[in-house]
């Protein structure tokens, strides 16, 4: 790990407070001060982002670690988007948290290195394809959260239909977002599993679509595709295939 990374929690820390000022703000309807925190507290975090590009001289993008901190900087801002768009309240707690267990995460295992990029990486569309990604996995990642509570913890059905409306919200963006990115990665790799992840996300939209369909398959339906959202980021560094130069898993040494 560089040095400068080990200014890492001071960062996460300043940020995550900025990040829940913000939080508390949206809860008391205070949407300038939520604005202003929120974004304070991302200009913060990119700010080590942006550090930990020129010190590696490539972008931070190479180890699940350093995915890691892109996520737990588009989920506020995903928040924040969400938030000036339908005035949902909830999410920028829920960023907020989330982006805090991302954060605790590199704390105690960073997988940060000098490693410079290996040559099929050395792509142009590299660094938008992954950041282009990020951003849609924190967005299905916030619908798949709605998805659990409503599904589990909601027994107001009323409520759970219009609130599944707010997750479709996030499924469109989030699968905007992903088609995006598995364009941008077609144009220098392979998107196998990122192809299947995009079509199980485009099956629960054409559900939605449908006017008799089940509140409850649909929120399986979220959970099941989320899982495989998981594959698509971290879980293919472990199958046999992947072992190796793979230009597709977030190598952790």
């Amino acid at each position: 790990m560089t040095a400068f990374g080990n200014n890492f929690i001071y960062f996460a820390i300043a940020s995550v407070l900025l990040w829940a000022v913000g939080a508390y703000a949206a809860w008391k309807d205070r949407k300038t001060l939520a604005y202003a925190a929120t974004v304070a507290g991302l200009a913060v975090f990119f700010s080590y982002i942006l550090t930990m590009w020129i010190t590696l001289d490539r972008p931070p993008m190479r180890t699940m670690g350093e995915t890691r901190l892109w996520y737990s900087f588009f989920l506020p801002l995903a928040g924040i988007i969400v938030y000036s768009r339908w005035n949902y309240k909830w999410l920028l707690s829920f960023s907020t948290v989330l982006s805090l267990v991302f954060i605790c995460v590199n704390l105690l295992k960073p997988e940060i290195h000098s490693k410079p990029l290996m040559p099929a990486l050395q792509s142009p569309w590299f660094a938008p394809h992954v950041i282009i990604y990020m951003f849609a996995y924190a967005l299905l990642g916030a619908a798949f959260v709605m998805a659990a509570y409503l599904l589990f913890f909601n027994r107001n059905k009323t409520a759970a239909q219009k609130e599944l409306d707010i997750t479709d919200n996030l499924v469109y963006i989030g699968w905007a977002f992903l088609s995006l990115g598995m364009l941008t990665g077609a144009l220098w790799a392979k998107e196998t599993w990122a192809a299947a992840t995009w079509l199980a996300y485009l099956t629960y939209i054409h559900y939605r679509l449908r006017k008799n369909g089940r509140i409850e398959v649909a929120m399986w339906m979220l959970i099941v595709n989320f899982a495989l959202l998981q594959m698509c980021w971290w879980g293919i560094n472990y199958l046999p295939s992947a072992q190796g130069m793979s230009v597709h898993t977030y190598n952790m040494q």
